[in-house]
């Protein structure tokens, strides 16, 4: 009779335990209060790159698409900015419609297929091909067994198609990019558009972890549910083009880099971004092992392993 009560004692006692859980659950439902997961999972560094003179000297469609079409890139680009001036255009789509009134003209039928074909064409900065799998295989030996994982991402104001025919497109967990529709038209037709401001809407995606574009990101997620923090994001980009998307990041307890192509001016630009608070870094566009730019990145991402394993504990505090 005592063993059977000291049984039914303990079997009370973890009924109670249950129930307690079950309450401070319900409680914490009440209260609109997020229920603690049960592991530590904001774990995920993202590098997010621009494309065009940041992993690329030059735009996209300068290597194939004009010379195909026999466009000076100097002359289409300065056409293309006066059109969108004198129209009060947008001057993302205005090249994207001139580039197709061009071939359409020169009689030169190019489809989604040709524009991906195109992508095997664009040059990259020195060490792109091996940078991607060289800071994976970095934050791998600085975290081995924390769980700690790497993603690329690319927001750009380029062609999707393009980017798509290179040998880094695989290297993207996930791409935004302006894109085309090829099958609703004589020419093809605008599907999306990325601006210097609409970029910052792809980082509250990475942000949210909602990155079908089909779901709208508008609704409010508090931040201790969002997978990605933007503490855990480096930006990096090239000028002008990139300070929305730099000063979303940096403001949100993010990082970002600036690159130029190793002459003056790009210099003086990148200068200028770091005086302006937009930037932490920035090194020349040269993305070899040992290079400046290898050796800043992992700088930030040594620090932002440091606060996921500072975060992790705090929230070990809490459970």
């Amino acid at each position: 009779m005592a063993v059977q009560a000291k049984k039914s004692g303990k079997a009370r006692t973890k009924a109670e335990a249950s129930g307690r859980v079950v309450a401070k659950k319900t409680a914490a439902k009440a209260v609109g209060k997020p229920i603690p997961a049960k592991r530590f999972t904001k774990k995920t560094i993202a590098l997010i790159y621009d494309f065009d003179g940041t992993l690329c000297p030059r735009p996209m469609q300068e290597y194939a698409f004009l010379p195909k079409i026999g466009e000076n890139p100097e002359a289409f680009w300065a056409e293309s900015n006066a059109i969108a001036r004198e129209q009060g255009a947008d001057p993302l789509i205005t090249y994207m419609h001139l580039l197709y009134k061009k071939a359409a003209a020169k009689n030169v039928r190019i489809d989604r297929s040709d524009l991906v074909a195109q992508g095997a064409a664009v040059e990259f900065y020195p060490g792109v091909a091996e940078w991607f799998d060289a800071t994976a295989d970095y934050v791998r030996k600085m975290t081995e067994g924390q769980g700690v994982t790497l993603r690329h991402y690319l927001i750009s104001s380029g062609l999707t198609e393009i980017v798509e025919g290179t040998p880094i497109y695989r290297k993207f967990h996930n791409v935004f990019a302006s894109e085309y529709w090829f099958d609703a038209y004589d020419l093809p037709f605008p599907k999306r558009v990325i601006t210097d401001t609409g970029k910052t809407q792809y980082l509250f995606r990475i942000n949210k972890g909602i990155e079908n574009l089909g779901e709208s990101i508008n609704h409010h997620m508090p931040e201790s549910e969002r997978p990605i923090p933007f503490s855990n994001m480096i930006y990096f980009g090239d000028g002008d083009t990139d300070v929305p998307s730099m000063a979303v990041v940096r403001k949100n307890g993010g990082r970002a880099i600036a690159v130029h192509g190793g002459d003056a001016a790009g210099r003086g630009r990148c200068r200028d971004l770091v005086r302006a608070g937009r930037c932490d870094f920035f090194a020349d566009a040269d993305y070899r092992l040992g290079s400046s730019l290898y050796k800043r990145t992992c700088l930030l991402i040594d620090r932002m392993i440091a606060d996921i394993r500072i975060a992790e504990e705090m929230w070990g505090l809490e459970e």
